[in-house]
Order: structure tokens, then C-alpha cells, then sequence
């Protein structure tokens, strides 16, 4: 997925039929079945036809803009919340994640892959970061969020994982406006009844402002370490993410962090200077000390 900055009108997704859920049910039950491994959602339905899926699907990255923080949703216990509840409580940061439910396809992958990469990534939701699930269907319900809920925090540790994470279904302009903020360009697909989408994660300040982008359906444990240490603005992580983050710079482009060469010959070259004037220090005190001391007979 590439950066891109083609403006894009917020359009009105239409409103599914009543009869979407029996739809999509028969028009996946042939395909697929939906196993629930370890917590972990698998699905095998093929993929959207790539040449449909690819118009005006992408991410326009926003680095620094702001999410809607008076936007309104529903949780998965279907509560009223709004954007402002989940941030700027703590010096947490936040990964955003925009699928939708009864997705036959790249939402799970989506899901999976960052599931594996949290069973690994030596931090802990609901203590030194947050989720945020967002649904981009709006015909979707809370009970739905619960469903997904239930079984992606079953494969995770960590006693507020639950508290942690949390799925949101919306309005289409509560929708929109997200997904505006954080370019997240997606259509609905009538032929086939499915959403169009990108596939990838934002990671979000603790205020709720764009930090770092990763695209695609498997995210680098690395990486996503980086990227939280560097959205809460270094409140969280080891001594080691910190150095790692003088060798390593986030590259927009490519929603990667590359090792950084300059970065590392200035460091050199400052050790260099500080062992060089340490030297010279320590010269004149002993040439000092030898001009002061008391001559032999």
C-alpha cells in the first residue's frame, strides 16, 4: 500500500437490504467455514476480485491529524461512547483497527495477524496500550462486537485485555468521519454486498492524533514496538526500545522502520568528540598537578 494524498469526497455508502445477513450467509456457506482456533477467528472464503477491490481502496496517510473525538458510537455492550472516552484518560497509546464483523475475508486476516503479533510483542493491552475496533458497516450491532470480542481476547494474557480492547459499531457519518481522519478510503461493493477496504493498522497518540501506519495483514513485532514507544512519546517501553529508536526511523512510504545509517555514524562521531575531550581534560589536570608539585633536590 502506498501513500497518497488525491483528495477524496466523503460519499454515502448505501444501505443494506434487510435480507443482507441470509445474503451474505448463503453467499459464503459454500465457500467457507469460520473455525475458532485459540481465540483467533480463521476464515477461508476467497478473496474479493482484486480489480474491484483496488478502486479507491487504499490509506491516504495523515500523520499528526486528529481523530473526530465527538464522534458517537455504540461499544460492544452497547453503550454510548464517544472517540474523547478512549483518550487523553492516560498516557497510553491507542491501535486503531477499521474492519467490519460478518467480513468474509481480509478483516479476519487483518485481525489474525495482529493477534499474532500481540502474543508476542512483550507489552500488555490495557496497560501499556489500548485497541480501538471499529466496524465500517453500519448495519452492524453491538451483540456482533461482542461475538468478535469474546473470541479474539480469548487468545490474549493480561488481566485488562478485556477492559483494553474495544469494538464499536456506528452511524455511517460517525463512520465516515473516522475513517476521514485517518484516510482510510473504503467503498461499499452492491454486485457482491461486501465492503472494499484496505488492509493495515493505525497507531494513535494517546490524545487521538495519526502516529504511524502499517499496512497489509502481518505486522512486524518490531515495528509495532517502535511505533507504540514512539506515540506515547517514550512513557512507555524498555531503555532498549529507546536506542533502537537512534538505529531505526519509520519510513511513511512504506509503513516500515529501516535501520538508519546516518544516525549511527552521528553517534559514533559524538562518542568520538566526548572520548577526545575527556582526554584533553584529563592531560591538563596531570600537566596541572606536574607544574604545581614541589621540585626534587
Amino acid at each position: 500500500m502506498t501513500e497518497r494524498s488525491t483528495p477524496h469526497a466523503n460519499t454515502q455508502m448505501p444501505t443494506k437490504s434487510p435480507t443482507h445477513s441470509t445474503r451474505k450467509a448463503l453467499a459464503t456457506a459454500a465457500l467457507a467455514a469460520t473455525a475458532w482456533l485459540g481465540g483467533t477467528a480463521t476464515a477461508t472464503a476467497p478473496a474479493q476480485d482484486p480489480a474491484r477491490a483496488t478502486r479507491d481502496t487504499r490509506f491516504d496517510q495523515k500523520l499528526d491529524a486528529l481523530v473526530p473525538l465527538e464522534a458517537e458510537f455504540k461499544d460492544e455492550a452497547g453503550r454510548d461512547i464517544k472517540l474523547a472516552e478512549l483518550f487523553g484518560r492516560s498516557e497510553r497509546p491507542v491501535v486503531l483497527t477499521m474492519v467490519y464483523y460478518e467480513c468474509p475475508m481480509l478483516c479476519t486476516q487483518v485481525l489474525n495477524g495482529f493477534v499474532k503479533t500481540l502474543r508476542v510483542l512483550g507489552m500488555e493491552v490495557g496497560e501499556d496500550f489500548d485497541i480501538v475496533t471499529v466496524s465500517i458497516d453500519p448495519s452492524e450491532t453491538s451483540g456482533l462486537a461482542a461475538a468478535k470480542k469474546e473470541a479474539y481476547v480469548a487468545g490474549l494474557e493480561g488481566e485488562r485485555v478485556a477492559e483494553g480492547w474495544r469494538w464499536l459499531v456506528g452511524s455511517q457519518s460517525s463512520i465516515d468521519a473516522l475513517a476521514d481522519s485517518v484516510g482510510f478510503r473504503y467503498w461499499y461493493d452492491a454486485e457482491i454486498d461486501e465492503y472494499a477496504h484496505p488492509g493495515g493498522i493505525v497507531v494513535l497518540t494517546p490524545e487521538g492524533r495519526v502516529s504511524r501506519y502499517f499496512f497489509d495483514v502481518e505486522f512486524a513485532m518490531r515495528d509495532l514496538r517502535l511505533a507504540l514507544v514512539e506515540a506515547s512519546a517514550g512513557k512507555i517501553g524498555s531503555l532498549t526500545d529507546k536506542v533502537m529508536l537512534l538505529c531505526y526511523h519509520y519510513d511513511p512510504k512504506t509503513g516500515k522502520y529501516g535501520f538508519v545509517v546516518t544516525n549511527i555514524v552521528r553517534g559514533l562521531g559524538g562518542l568520538t568528540v566526548l572520548l577526545l575531550v575527556g582526554f584533553v581534560i584529563i592531560q591538563l589536570r596531570r600537566d596541572r598537578q606536574s607544574a604545581s608539585a614541589p621540585a626534587r633536590p
